[in-house]
């Protein structure tokens, strides 16, 4: 299984989370059998700064990850996640090490939209 964690720096397990998916700089990629680490990889973000709607999910799924996990997450990008069969799940802080221990465990599951997309959204709408 390959789990996909929005990252702010280069730091392999230290890593930290990042909380905005679509606006971190990097990500890193972790491949996982049962609970054990197999390798991990970090990889930049070809649309940090500027991105559409699909594009970074699109991305994730060119490498082929099974799990997106990040501090928050518009609707949006958990829609094209949820269309693409990639598990999500925010609420994920701390570093790498602590994320993926969180989900490996179960206390690390599902995802929200966070406020700040719920709000665009409803300004967007009315």
């Amino acid at each position: 299984m390959r789990i996909a964690i929005s990252v702010e720096i280069k730091d392999e397990m230290n890593s930290v989370v990042a909380q905005h998916f679509g606006r971190c700089p990097y990500f890193a990629l972790i491949d996982v059998e049962g609970r054990e680490v197999k390798a991990l990889k970090i990889v930049d973000n070809p649309y940090y700064g500027h991105h559409q709607p699909g594009q970074v999910p699109g991305f994730i799924k060119q490498l082929n990850a099974d799990v997106m996990l990040s501090g928050g997450m518009g609707g949006r990008a958990i829609e094209f996640f949820n269309q693409m069969g990639i598990e999500t799940a925010t609420g994920a802080d701390g570093t790498v090490r602590t994320a993926l221990e969180n989900y490996l465990g179960g206390e690390l599951t599902g995802a929200e939209p966070c406020i700040e997309s719920v709000e665009h959204h409803k300004r967007d709408h009315h």
